[in-house]
């Protein structure tokens, strides 16, 4: 009997260590995933202490993946070896999984291939909402999470694509203001389900500031000081969370709707862990043609770097 092929992918960002399986057909066998713990009050984790925490997670994450593993034969390993696809981007959080991966594939004579972060962020868009046709055609992305808010431009390369950078944040990233948001009202980090639920049982009208757009680009430092002042007026909870997530939802789609006049009207793909949020969605989808990530694949995950491997090693296949 003939072993079931798969492709095996990896991922080690800033916040959590994930593994992905995916058979050779296309079908997500496993996500598997470990948040990286933060201690309370903190907003984040040095590099250092997230890739300790990375080389201790990976070892219980494939034992995770055995199971499902068990009678398979891998046929290609994905890892992601820097946050873009740009020259010096790089972050040592990302060696952890690259030792991991160079390993497998020395042991299991399975070829690797390196993508970068964000376009597994991309990747797991457009497998999870169904459409992998866009990679036959150019088209606009979001990237937004706590360490990216990018407006890209995306191609299709016949293995997976490139993302040209055109837009995004000229300061903070929309994942940082909601995390310094969340902690400054004494929730714990990462803080954007906490935020968001608060957001949800806001019943007045929303505060409206003017947001600071600058064609495809905007700035986001201003509303973590217009929150601190909301707060240190003694506005409720709720308003702060729902006036955070409005302000964010507004910049975002100006920019986009930007893209639009400047390459034409096109699908967004919207991507990252901020875009799993119900209210940034919405608003972004009654504007525009928007395609989001399912939720467990929205926030880190190994999954969009599984199907990139997957497209590469048919890819290669079909060459031979």
């Amino acid at each position: 009997m003939s072993r079931k092929e798969v492709v095996l992918g990896i991922d080690t960002s800033n916040y959590t260590t994930s593994v992905a399986i995916m058979s050779a057909e296309g079908e997500l066998i496993a996500n598997i995933k470990q948040l990286l713990e933060v201690g309370a009050g903190e907003c984040g984790l040095r590099q250092s202490d997230a890739l300790f925490l990375h080389t201790k997670n990976l070892p219980a994450l494939m034992r995770q993946a055995e199971p499902y593993l068990n009678g398979c034969v891998v046929r290609a390993i994905g890892v992601s070896t820097r946050p873009r696809n740009v020259d010096g981007s790089y972050m040592p959080v990302f060696l952890s999984g690259v030792a991991v991966a160079e390993s497998l594939s020395a042991a299991l004579g399975a070829p690797i291939y390196r993508f970068s972060h964000q376009c597994g962020h991309i990747m797991a868009a457009l497998y999870s909402s169904g459409r992998l046709d866009l990679l036959k055609r150019s088209f606009a992305a979001v990237h937004a999470s706590g360490g990216t808010t990018e407006v890209l431009r995306v191609s299709g390369n016949g293995s997976g694509f490139d993302a040209e950078l055109v837009g995004g944040t000229l300061d903070l990233n929309a994942g940082q203001v909601i995390d310094r948001v969340g902690v400054m009202l004494g929730m714990p980090f990462p803080s954007g389900a906490h935020l968001e639920k608060e957001a949800l049982r806001y019943e007045g009208k929303i505060p409206k500031r003017k947001i600071a757009v600058n064609g495809m680009h905007f700035n986001l430092s201003g509303l973590e000081n217009m929150a601190r002042g909301m707060h240190k007026d003694g506005k409720d909870a709720a308003e702060i969370a729902a006036f955070t997530f409005d302000f964010i939802g507004r910049s975002i789609i100006a920019a986009l709707k930007e893209y639009i006049l400047a390459y034409g009207d096109t699908p967004v793909i919207c991507a990252g862990g901020v875009m799993c949020n119900s209210i940034i969605k919405n608003m972004i989808k009654n504007e525009l043609d928007a395609y989001f990530a399912e939720p467990s694949m929205s926030s880190d995950n190994a999954v969009g770097i599984a199907a990139l491997a997957l497209s590469s090693y048919k890819s290669n296949i079909e060459i031979q």
